[in-house]
């Protein structure tokens, strides 16, 4: 499970054996939801988040601040899915303790 970033202490991951779309997980404590990406011609078109089966959603302050991360993020995020998913390559952890402006 290859952590990506943490931001404000919720964990954004890729699971090891992911498919596409190409998309991301997000976790705080018990809640976790995810992040697929819709790419056309190269750009990111669309973000749409969505719930894990068997598990409570990020909800409220969480969610807002995943959704805020994934419009500062995103290149990164698919860069780093790429980088790990197709590339085979290792992907670096960032922590970010401080809200993004």
């Amino acid at each position: 499970m290859p952590k990506i970033f943490e931001y404000l202490g919720i964990l954004i991951f890729f699971y090891s054996n992911e498919h596409e779309p190409i998309h991301v997980h997000a976790k705080k404590g018990e809640y976790e939801s995810k992040a697929e990406f819709s790419i056309i011609n190269g750009n990111i078109s669309e973000i749409k988040i969505t719930n894990i089966s068997g598990a409570r959603p990020l909800k409220g302050k969480d969610l807002k601040d995943f959704k805020f991360f994934l419009e500062k993020y995103a290149d990164k995020i698919v860069e780093k899915w790429i980088n790990y998913f197709v590339y085979h390559k290792n992907v670096e952890f960032e922590k970010i303790t401080k809200r993004l402006k």
